[in-house]
């Protein structure tokens, strides 16, 4: 079954595909002295240092990246932006676009964990140029020494442009179907994939958000934390405030991560507000409240809190509003959401002012290909959040096998059509035609194509869209489907010791059939000294087959920060398989052998 429609603004030859930089011009001159970004620093000050650009500081600031950049670039060449999270970076992205520069949103080298993906990212992009900070040159300096990848013509320090320049800078007409960026998809073990972000599909998008959010609201404003160079955290910090004008309040992932409340004091500052971000972070931030830091909040404001980029968690949301009710969180608030980098971000949303929507269903049915509703504590149940429907674009359910759309309550692939798709991956014709030349066996009223394919499995029910699983990840025992997420809460739940969100379920292949490895952390609460691994083994495997009726073929206990996660936060099972079967886990095993 298919859901949605197109925005007017969107139809062939609206005002959709103007490019959302000429907004930024345009607010400079309507409202100059408004606030535009207001970027807060918390490594100056643990209560935070706010620093904010008005909408004319914001154009002339982008205006002047502009002039310098292009001192260094020709349109159509590539800028990695090798620098910390704050003004400059933002900066640097407008620029870029004025200068019509393809803008390669990375991070500073010296960030933990992620080393060998700017490697290959990096070289994937063959860069001309890098952009980076006083600050974080001798990271740049290292990583260019220290790794097999191209010299860059020129280095540009972000910090040293001098605002004068902005007066040289003349505007030069930009053709929708340019690129802006290449936004690098996160946590894949295969060559990096570089999604092609025109200026058409990132002015469609923020428009499509924004009519899914609803925000009817005056002055609305906007949190975040999230990372300016993951899809989300660019939309929301960059793209969002660029289509109205907006007010939006950024900081660093890591002053999140060290202090999780500090994303909701920031939303207490707020009168209208709106926030975004992974379920691991809601599940982080309600597990770190106390009821003396909950009752110093005022979440009244909180209009939608978009929750998406990874699998939504029905206990997730519930502990959330759980935790957050005394400080006024409206149940309506949250809001489940499903998307993509190939879609450039989002596909769908559920922002109806509702409690989110979510419905219990047979396992064994689901496993099928079908839904079918069940009472809680069948024993044999899945929760599913329903991810609303789609604004803007087209979502079909389609059989992958024969490109025959499914009916509603039939699980198949979830296909995207619509302004906002990527035009393809950077320098990989092969893979962009599997992925985003897909056509319809019988498209009816439907556009025959092209249609992008998620690589997620799906369901419509009763018009909204449940997403079940990634199909790459769907793992196959015994000629049953089991998808990793249902086993992974399994695990977590069967033990004290196994650390909530942390836990990677996949297939292996022994004797040539495929067999179930369950990896997961150990919980840093249970301490060593009372640790009994072999009741942990047990409890987990007994749970496992209780619930699926399957064995667990191997499971790994392993310290905490052992398992592989992506650049956004999401478990990756790929990289953690191949770490399993390169024997490189930093087993628990091992940990308590070594203090014997």
């Amino acid at each position: 079954m298919a859901l949605g429609s197109l925005l007017p603004e969107l139809q062939p030859g609206g005002s959709g595909r103007t490019p959302l930089i000429e907004r930024v011009g345009r607010w400079a001159r309507e409202k100059p002295d408004a606030p535009a970004f207001t970027f807060v620093d918390y490594s100056l000050d643990p209560s935070g240092v706010k620093f904010t650009l008005s909408w004319a500081e914001t154009d002339r600031r982008a205006r002047a990246t502009a002039a310098g950049l292009r001192r260094a670039a020709g349109p159509g060449e590539r800028a990695a932006l090798l620098l910390p999270q704050n003004h400059e970076y933002m900066m640097t992205m407008l620029g870029a676009m004025y200068a019509r520069v393809v803008a390669v949103p990375l991070f500073s080298p010296d960030q933990p964990g992620h080393g060998e993906r700017l490697v290959g990212v990096y070289n994937d992009a063959d860069p001309t140029v890098i952009v980076t900070t006083r600050s974080a040159e001798p990271h740049v300096e290292k990583f260019l020494a220290d790794n097999d990848v191209p010299r860059p013509r020129e280095v540009v320090f972000a910090d040293d442009i001098d605002p004068a320049l902005a007066a040289e800078w003349r505007d030069e007409p930009i053709d929708p179907d340019d690129l802006a960026y290449l936004q690098y998809t996160s946590g894949s073990t295969r060559r990096p994939a570089g999604v092609e972000i025109t200026h058409a599909s990132l002015a469609a998008n923020a428009l499509q958000l924004w009519a899914g959010w609803a925000p009817d609201t005056p002055n609305p404003e906007l949190v975040t934390w999230l990372p300016l160079f993951h899809d989300m955290g660019l939309m929301s910090a960059m793209g969002l405030p660029l289509v109205y004008g907006d007010h939006v309040i950024y900081t660093a992932p890591l002053s999140f991560l060290m202090r999780p409340m500090r994303w909701l004091q920031l939303i207490s500052e707020c009168e209208n507000v709106y926030t975004a971000a992974p379920n691991f972070a809601y599940e982080y931030v309600a597990s770190q409240a106390t009821p003396e830091k909950v009752a110093e909040l005022d979440l009244s404001g909180l209009i939608t809190c978009l929750n998406g980029a990874e699998p939504v968690r029905a206990s997730t949301m519930a502990a959330f509003a759980e935790t957050f009710a005394p400080a006024g969180l409206r149940a309506g608030a949250q809001a489940p959401a499903f998307g993509l980098a190939e879609a450039t971000v989002f596909v769908t949303a559920a922002a109806e002012d509702v409690p989110p929507k979510v419905i219990t269903v047979d396992r064994d049915a689901l496993a099928l290909g079908g839904l079918e509703q069940c009472e809680a504590g069948a024993g044999r149940e899945s929760l599913l959040v329903s991810c609303g429907r789609p604004v803007g674009q087209f979502v079909a359910i389609v059989d992958p096998e024969t490109r025959v759309e499914q009916l509603d309550g039939r699980v198949g692939e979830i296909w995207v059509h619509g302004p906002n798709n990527s035009p393809g991956y950077w320098r990989n014709p092969e893979r962009t035609r599997a992925t985003f030349g897909a056509e319809l066996a019988a498209a009816g009223a439907l556009p025959e194509g092209p249609w992008m394919r998620t690589g997620d499995y799906g369901v419509v029910h009763e018009g909204e869209l449940y997403v079940t699983g990634r199909i790459k990840d769907l793992i196959i025992v015994d000629g049953r489907n089991h998808y990793p997420q249902d086993l992974e809460v399994t695990t977590q739940e069967s033990h004290a010791a196994v650390r909530p969100e942390f836990v990677a379920a996949f297939a292996v292949e022994d004797g040539g059939a495929e067999r179930l490895v369950v990896v997961a952390e150990r919980n840093r609460r249970v301490p060593l000294a009372r640790l009994d691994l072999d009741e942990v083994h047990g409890a987990v495997r007994a749970a496992v087959s209780v619930e699926h009726e399957m064995s667990v073929h191997d499971f790994v206990l392993i310290e905490p920060g052992g398992v592989s996660r992506t650049s956004s936060g999401k478990v990756a099972r790929a990289a953690t398989r191949q770490r399993y079967l390169d024997g490189g886990l930093p087993t628990t095993r091992a940990r308590l052998a070594a203090r014997k």
